[in-house]
C-alpha cells in the first residue's frame, strides 16, 4: 500500500513538472483516415504524434479540439501535448519538426506555451467551420479535393432563408450520424453565414460544439433549396422531425475545413 501511493505521489510530481503546449495545424485531409488515431490507416493526430515523439525524443500524447472525418481539412486545428523538457526555441521546433509534416500535407503554424488549465478540447468557445461549393459547369482542377463542385445553378436566396432557421438552440438529431457518440442531440449555432463570389460559395459555422457529420448534413439540405428540390417549408419540416432518414446526402468531405478554434 506504501508502495503504490509513493508510486502515484511521484506520478504527481511528475505531471507537475512537465510542459503543456498547444499547436495550431494546416492539413490536407485528402490522403488522411481523418484526425483520430485508429488501428488502420494514417491518421493527421497519428502523424504528428509519432513525429513529435522522435524529435523531443519522449513519448508524446496529442489530444486535439475535436475530430475531423476522412478527408476534412484544416486551415488551423488546435491541439495540445505535454513533454518533459522545455521547448526553448520554437522556430528551431517549427523548422525540424515541418521538415517531417510538410511532404505529408501537414504544416504546424504555431506553438506556444500554456498553462496546465489549457485544453485543446475542453477550453474551446466556438468552433469555426467552413464549407465551399464551387458552382459551375467545369470540373475542378486547380481546387480538385477543396470544394464541392455542383453545375447546377444555386438559388442563394433560398439558401441563405435556410441557414437562418439553422440559428439558435436546437434539436439537430436530423442532421446527425448513427454513430455519433455525443450524449445530447441539442447543440447552439451561433451563426450560419453564406458569402459568394463568382463561381464559389463559402458557407461558414459557428457553434461551441457540433454533432458528427452535422455541417456536411446541414450543407446537404442547403444544397437541396438551392437546386429547388425541396421547399423552405420542407427544409424546415425536415430539420424540425429530428428523424436522420429525412436528411438530404450529406455534402462530400472534401468541401469541409475546420477553420479556427476560439479559446
Amino acid at each position: 500500500m506504501a508502495n503504490l501511493c509513493l508510486a502515484l505521489k511521484l506520478k504527481k510530481v511528475q505531471l507537475f513538472l512537465m510542459f503543456r503546449y498547444q499547436i495550431l495545424i494546416e492539413y490536407a485531409g485528402t490522403n488522411f483516415r481523418g484526425w483520430q488515431v485508429q488501428k488502420k490507416g494514417k491518421t493527421v493526430q497519428g502523424l504528428i504524434q509519432e513525429k513529435i515523439s522522435k524529435l523531443l525524443k519522449e513519448k508524446i500524447i496529442l489530444l486535439g479540439s475535436g475530430r475531423t472525418d476522412t478527408g476534412v481539412h484544416a486551415i488551423e486545428q488546435s491541439a495540445h501535448f505535454d513533454c518533459k523538457n522545455q521547448i526553448k526555441h520554437s522556430d528551431k521546433f517549427l523548422k525540424s519538426i515541418n521538415f517531417f509534416l510538410n511532404k505529408e500535407g501537414v504544416a504546424i503554424l504555431k506553438i506556444k506555451k500554456r498553462s496546465k488549465n489549457f485544453h485543446a478540447r475542453f477550453s474551446a468557445k466556438m468552433r469555426i467551420y467552413k464549407y465551399v461549393i464551387v458552382n459551375r459547369l467545369g470540373a475542378l482542377v486547380l481546387e480538385k479535393n477543396r470544394g464541392w463542385h455542383i453545375m447546377k445553378e444555386l438559388d442563394l436566396v433560398a439558401m441563405k432563408q435556410g441557414a437562418k432557421k439553422l440559428v439558435g438552440t436546437k434539436d439537430f438529431s436530423t442532421f446527425r450520424a448513427s454513430s455519433c457518440k455525443a450524449k445530447s442531440p441539442i447543440k447552439t449555432i451561433k451563426l450560419v453565414k453564406i458569402k459568394s463570389s463568382k463561381n464559389k460559395i463559402e458557407i461558414e459555422f459557428r457553434s461551441q460544439s457540433f454533432l458528427q457529420q452535422q455541417v456536411r448534413s446541414m450543407v446537404g439540405c442547403l444544397k437541396y433549396l438551392g437546386e429547388k428540390k425541396w421547399t423552405l417549408n420542407k427544409f424546415e419540416s425536415v430539420m424540425k422531425s429530428k428523424k436522420r432518414i429525412l436528411c438530404a446526402p450529406p455534402a462530400p468531405p472534401e468541401g469541409l475545413f475546420l477553420a479556427r478554434i476560439i479559446y
